[in-house]
């Protein structure tokens, strides 16, 4: 009887601290760096880096299934495969009817533990929109570096700055994500848009995570999903588009706020210039859509009111104001290694 009692409690006490931890996760807490760790890690993102290395060679047309759109990929995969955080890369490749036929799409995929239980997403989108050229200047075409170049490149100085602490694998694990035909070829609609964003969600819904499981997905893994999109003008205004993820939001005034009181941010006039709470612009339809659809929680950072220049030949370099870009990046460095306790 004694021995009985003994498994019993042994199962409650198991049971018991299985469910603390499930609840432990559902309450994800991140872990606030000290001043001198702010410091070093911010200290570690270098705007010429960003600019030369990482953003001017995706500044070039890369609509689905061209040569500027393969020219991308291998540029993304040879900053990846520099680094030293082991990154687990690979092409999401498939085709899908579009407006202009079958169009073949590629969305690139990177993730540094493909084993662990939990991913926070960081993703946008990699190709450009397909916009005519204008008659009297041929030679000028659609760059798109805003829309989303500059929050390509943003993810891989994030990455490349982040590298020596991404080293050690934890409990939840980053996974970049570059979508590619988030843009629609004719007029936008539920068919005609979101391509590759579309496939992703529906195959990670079907990819049993981890192996062998038959009540869980590689898409029930997902924390959170973080999209950037239309970054790059100057003195952009980013709100908060989802209640169940306001905290998140919360962490990226704070993240704002910390660093300019530290003279950390240039060309940065006061405390809260970019992430505002309390302003209500409204869902934008954006590649986190199929995602949020099966319940992930989204963290969406594009820039509202829109750039001026979306969608025209004018979204080029001259527009980015290069500042703006490196103060953004420094602070998702610090919200990324409170998320992910680095």
């Amino acid at each position: 009887i004694t021995l009985f009692f003994f498994f019993v409690l042994y199962h409650l006490c198991s049971k018991l601290q299985k469910n603390i931890f499930n609840l432990s996760q559902l309450n994800h807490q991140p872990g606030k760096p000290t001043v001198a760790q702010v410091k070093r890690l911010v200290s570690q993102v270098n705007r010429e880096r960003l600019w030369y290395s990482h953003l001017r060679p995706i500044l070039t047309e890369r609509q689905p299934g061209s040569r500027g759109s393969q020219a991308v990929r291998k540029h993304i995969f040879s900053k990846l495969d520099s680094l030293s955080a082991g990154w687990s890369v690979e092409v999401d490749s498939f085709i899908s009817e579009t407006p202009h036929g079958p169009v073949s799409f590629s969305n690139v995929l990177a993730v540094l533990d493909p084993m662990a239980p939990r991913r926070l997403l960081l993703a946008c989108h990699y190709d450009s929109k397909f916009i005519p050229s204008d008659p009297s200047d041929p030679q000028k075409v659609f760059v798109g570096a805003s829309d989303s170049a500059v929050p390509c490149a943003m993810m891989l100085e994030l990455v490349t700055a982040l590298d020596p602490h991404l080293k050690k694998h934890k409990q939840v694990t980053l996974q970049l994500v570059f979508f590619d035909g988030g843009e629609a070829f004719e007029q936008w609609s539920q068919t005609d848009s979101l391509y590759g964003s579309r496939h992703l969600a529906d195959s990670m819904s079907r990819i049993p995570h981890p192996p062998g499981s038959e009540q869980s997905t590689l898409l029930n893994a997902v924390d959170l999903l973080v999209l950037l999109d239309l970054i790059g003008a100057p003195d952009p205004m980013f709100v908060n588009h989802f209640e169940n993820t306001a905290r998140w939001f919360d962490r990226l005034v704070a993240a704002e706020k910390r660093l300019h009181n530290l003279g950390l941010l240039s060309s940065h006039p006061k405390e809260q210039t970019y992430f505002m709470k309390d302003i209500n612009m409204g869902p934008v339809e954006d590649d986190h859509i199929p995602f949020l659809q099966r319940g992930v929680p989204v963290l969406h950072i594009i820039a509202t009111p829109f750039p001026s220049f979306l969608h025209t030949l004018d979204d080029t370099a001259d527009k980015v104001h290069s500042h703006t870009v490196e103060n953004l990046t420094k602070v998702l460095v610090v919200f990324l290694a409170e998320y992910l306790r680095l």
